[in-house]
Parts: C-alpha cells; structure tokens; sequence
C-alpha cells in the first residue's frame, strides 16, 4: 500500500494565505519578478546590487530564496488554438493555424521550453512573538505538536505580513515585484512540485472548498 504525499510533507495546513507546519511555524510564500541583469548599463548594474545589499542587510529575520524550474505548461494555448483552428471559416487561414499549433506541440514535445519560477519563503515561529529568545533546535524542540489559537494565529499572521510587505518595498527599490501567494496558489504550488509530469500536461485537480481558507 503507498503512503499518501501528506505523510511526507511538513505542511500541516494552509489558512489566509498562510502555510502552517506541524511544528507549528508558518510560512508566508511571495513570488517575485525577474530581470535580464546582464542587459544592464554597468552603472543599473551597480545601482541593483547596491540595493539588494542593502535590503539583505536590513533584514532582521530568515528568507529562504527558491528557484523552481519546469517545463512550460502551454496546454491552455494549444487547447485554444484548436479551438480557432475548428471554428475558422477560412480554408487557408484554418490550414495556417493548425500548421501553427502543430509546430507548437512538437516543440512542446522536444521539452525544450522552460520556465524558471522565483520564491520567497518567509518562516516566522510562534516563540518569536513571545519574545524569547532560544536556538533553533530549541525552538524545533519547543514547537513541537504546537496547536495555535486563533487569536495567536492572528498575532502571527499580523507579524508575517508585516515582514511580507517589508521585503516587498525592499525587492521593488531593487527592480523586482513580489506578490503574496494566495491558499489556493499555495496548494496548487505544493501539488506542483510533487506532481512535476502531470503539471506539465495541464493537469490541475480541483481544490475542495473546504481547504481553501
């Protein structure tokens, strides 16, 4: 019998965009921008690396930094381009459009095109918030089987958010957005990066209602 993903995984919950560990930590996840720092004047470039290290020596709390890369998911496109193919009226622009799509999927299948996907991970543990100040394995050993209130779940979020709002005006002095995924982005992320073949196919479950907080 196989053990179901869940097992294996370090998230106990996602609530108002947050992601809950079971060790009771949470985690707040951005997505960020990009830009092509080698198409830059020496003088931007300066300038960015100037700002981020700045911003990285500001920072008074963790920030793990992930870079996911994947085949690129055009299953939508395709799904639309036989769409405009079908409903053509045109002989030869229907011809052009299904030569087009064709040569869409045989790039697709040469597994050629990718995407690269930048994260910001933002932990903040309960203990921060009571102030007390103990080492990480202390902490881990501490928050163990930890079970938040809803009035500690909402200091904590307030807290996150504000350390969420802090990187992003620090990213954006840099060049870069950054946005806070929401429950579902977060679900559907996780389910991603567990499910890497069936994503690149365009294949998505449905989130039940019920996890979607």
């Amino acid at each position: 019998m196989k053990t179901p993903i869940k097992h294996f995984l370090e998230i106990k919950d996602v609530r108002e965009d947050i992601a809950i560990l079971k060790d009771g930590s949470l985690r707040a996840i951005l997505l960020t921008s990009s830009l092509n720092f080698a198409l830059k004047s020496s003088e931007e470039q300066e300038a960015i690396i100037y700002q981020f290290q700045n911003l990285l020596n500001s920072l008074d709390f963790f920030c793990q930094i992930v870079v996911h890369t994947q085949r690129l998911n055009l299953t939508g496109y395709t799904e639309k381009l036989k769409e405009l193919e079908k409903n053509q009226q045109n002989e030869l622009l229907k011809s052009h459009t299904k030569g087009y799509r064709e040569f869409i999927e045989r790039l697709i299948a040469s597994g050629t095109i990718m995407t690269k996907s930048f994260y910001l991970i933002l932990p903040l543990y309960p203990v921060e918030v009571e102030g007390l100040l103990l080492k990480r394995s202390q902490k881990e050993k501490r928050l163990k089987g930890l079970s938040l209130t809803e009035s500690q779940f909402q200091k904590c979020k307030t807290i996150l958010l504000q350390r969420v709002e802090f990187l992003s005006l620090g990213l954006k002095r840099c060049g870069l957005n950054a946005v806070l995924l929401k429950s579902e982005q977060i679900i559907e992320l996780f389910w991603n990066l567990h499910h890497p073949k069936m994503a690149e196919r365009g294949y998505f479950p449905p989130i039940p209602p019920q996890l979607i907080k």
